[in-house]
């Protein structure tokens, strides 16, 4: 990537870090990364700073809230796939032990996309690639990914 930097990677060490990253996957599918990140913390002040919990009981009420603030990006979908990933976040969770443990009992890269588009919404391939690179899981490199998937 001549002339751009990689995003920071984190060590997810809760379920709001894992919940934080797939949303900002979520919210930057169709949209420039760059009005994602000048909103992002208004967009994580209105999730109730991603508590998991908090945002897996999010209802109709929320959704309706949220599509009205103007903090974040008002994509009536994209705030129930939010609320519907953090709920499967959790499930996964207590079914594998660790969200991370169900993360790589997939076997490779490929199978771990694969997984996390039928699981998760609004989780296209490079939002799947840039959530597993962003919380430290192994992944192709980006040109290889590129090259595989033909995105930027």
């Amino acid at each position: 990537m001549p002339g751009k930097r990689a995003p920071a990677q984190i060590k997810a060490t809760s379920l709001n870090d894992y919940l934080e990253i797939m949303s900002k996957a979520v919210f930057q599918s169709g949209i420039s990364w760059k009005v994602v990140e000048n909103k992002w913390p208004g967009i994580r002040e209105a999730f109730d700073n991603f508590d998991v919990q908090q945002v897996a009981d999010y209802d109709e009420r929320d959704f309706q809230r949220l599509s009205q603030d103007r903090r974040v990006i008002r994509n009536y979908r994209k705030l129930v796939a939010i609320a519907h990933n953090a709920r499967k976040i959790l499930e996964l969770n207590e079914e594998h032990g660790s969200f991370q443990k169900y993360i790589r009992s997939h076997g490779n890269f490929e199978n771990t996309i694969k997984a996390l588009q039928s699981e998760f919404k609004f989780l296209g391939p490079f939002g799947t690639y840039y959530f597993l690179y962003i919380v430290g899981e192994k992944v192709p490199s980006h040109e290889a990914f590129r090259e595989k998937y033909g995105k930027n």
